[in-house]
């Protein structure tokens, strides 16, 4: 597992950049986000103590959205980026039973960080940079931390099984850039799926070996709930209490 420090997301103009353009350059973000909180309604929304949890939060954007339609008990949100947080702090303002943790995966692991259990934990586009083992660890982690019936929704991308098919969902990522940037951008934006291929901070894992981990993990309910190329949204349920 990388040093977080020594990543690009410890870098503030870098990950301010990221937001000024993650709705250009992450096809389909809004859609992945609506689902996830449809998920959310339907099997959590109904419990007014609900806990949820934001790992890898980013500057809240998630949360922020989900909180239009539910309003969970508790609501923690955990970033390793100082700026990240900060944002966030600044999208939720005002926003009632919210703790920030400005923790790694490595700190989490290491210290175990959390003292309480989760209805909900959600995580976007922080776990390819993980190596195999490692998510396997968070994973199990994870799954420790959710209460039993307690779901986890993982968006991120996935390492196609085949050549292929990578070509193929680069240039999909391509085309997506290309429609909603504009002319002055496409040159700078287009060289991001590029960079993501080329950059050895990331080591996505396929879809498929990662839904064999949370089955193995204990998760129940583990499908993939919608995909886009390299993007998928995906996860599973702890098991509920016996009756």
């Amino acid at each position: 597992m990388s040093n977080f420090e020594e990543s690009r997301w410890a870098d503030k103009d870098f990950s301010q950049g990221y937001r000024d353009d993650a709705d250009i350059i992450l096809p389909f973000r809004v859609q992945f986000i609506e689902i996830s909180i449809s998920l959310y309604e339907h099997f959590i929304s109904q419990n007014p103590q609900a806990k949820v949890m934001d790992l890898g939060c980013g500057d809240g954007l998630f949360i922020q959205e989900l909180t239009k339609s539910s309003k969970p008990l508790k609501i923690t949100l955990v970033d390793g980026s100082a700026e990240m947080l900060a944002a966030a702090k600044r999208r939720l303002s005002g926003q009632d039973g919210t703790c920030f943790i400005k923790a790694s995966f490595q700190q989490l692991l290491a210290n175990d960080l959390l003292d309480e259990n989760f209805d909900f934990i959600y995580s976007s586009l922080a776990m390819h940079h993980l190596t195999f083992d490692e998510k396997k660890k968070v994973y199990a982690y994870i799954y420790e931390h959710l209460i039993p019936d307690g779901w986890f929704i993982h968006y991120d991308v996935a390492l196609p099984p085949s050549d292929n098919l990578e070509k193929w969902y680069l240039s999909l990522w391509r085309k997506w850039i290309k429609r909603h940037s504009s002319k002055e951008r496409q040159e700078q934006l287009l060289t991001v799926p590029d960079q993501y291929k080329d950059n050895p901070d990331n080591v996505p894992d396929t879809l498929g070996s990662q839904l064999k981990i949370l089955k193995d993990v204990g998760f129940i309910n583990v499908d993939c709930f919608y995909k886009y190329g390299l993007f998928s949204l995906f996860g599973g349920s702890k098991q509920g209490r016996e009756r």
